[in-house]
């Protein structure tokens, strides 16, 4: 994850994710849908970054997943790299802001999950991941999406922004992207997601952030399960129109090559 918003990310949250991550099922869930985006949606790749790697969770499944592909990574925060590097210690990392990066034309494929939210100048970013691919390679996005979600647990984790699913596509196609295939998801949990966000921006008090992650695990197992369900709808072929996140895959084609501003 990189944080580049106005506000400073409370870098002991680090550790609680890397503690957490593992059985949580958003985090699981997500891992399996990117997986298998990656798997079936994407040309074979064989140079892989992901920009705002965080505590490397996403990064240890991909190298379970595809142990031919050669990992790179970079993180705004070295506290991150800290427990990344514990969880793949054969991926190449550097801490870097990725509104500064001048890679060009070296990546089959880019990841960046959850991070653009944070990140003023998303523009930005966005262009740079553009050059640093190679032609017809593929970028893999996950964002919040709704800005009717938006709640102080979007405030705590220091997002800019929400995202509907027009804006990040016209964002991407502004800068040469193709888009290749996009969907919601967190979708049939989204009337109970929404109830939530309204409870907590009713009343501030009942937001605790380490809940979030420590729930009890009944309960983490129900949602998990109704996520495996959406994902066997996915795969099925339906796309989701609603649901707490986006995740949007492109290409940088051939003919678009040109350095963009």
């Amino acid at each position: 994850m990189i944080f580049l918003s106005n506000k400073v990310f409370p870098t002991e949250e680090f550790e609680s994710l890397f503690l957490k991550e593992n059985g949580n099922w958003w985090f699981l869930s997500r891992n399996s849908i990117l997986i298998w985006v990656l798997r079936n949606k994407v040309n074979k790749f064989s140079n892989y970054l992901e920009v705002g790697c965080g505590t490397g969770f996403v990064l240890k499944a991909l190298a379970n997943e595809f142990p031919e592909v050669s990992l790179n990574a970079s993180e705004y925060y070295e506290e991150g790299l800290v427990y990344a590097r514990r969880r793949v210690p054969s991926c190449n990392f550097k801490c870097i802001d990725a509104t500064i990066m001048s890679e060009e034309n070296t990546y089959d494929c880019i990841g960046t999950f959850d991070v653009l939210e944070h990140i003023e100048n998303d523009q930005k970013v966005v262009s740079n991941l553009y050059k640093a691919l190679k032609p017809n390679g593929s970028l893999l996005i996950s964002v919040p999406q709704h800005n009717w979600l938006w709640s102080h647990t979007d405030e705590f984790s220091n997002h800019c922004r929400r995202y509907s699913k027009r804006g990040l596509l016209n964002l991407l196609k502004s800068k040469g992207f193709e888009v290749i295939y996009s969907t919601s998801f967190v979708s049939l949990l989204l009337p109970v997601m929404f109830l939530q966000r309204r409870l907590i921006n009713n009343n501030p008090r009942n937001y605790d952030s380490k809940a979030e992650l420590g729930i009890d695990p009944n309960l983490n197992l129900a949602l998990y399960f109704l996520m495996k369900v959406e994902i066997f709808i996915l795969k099925l072929g339906f796309i989701f129109p609603l649901g707490g996140s986006l995740l949007v895959l492109v290409k940088k084609g051939i003919e678009n090559t040109n350095e963009i501003k």
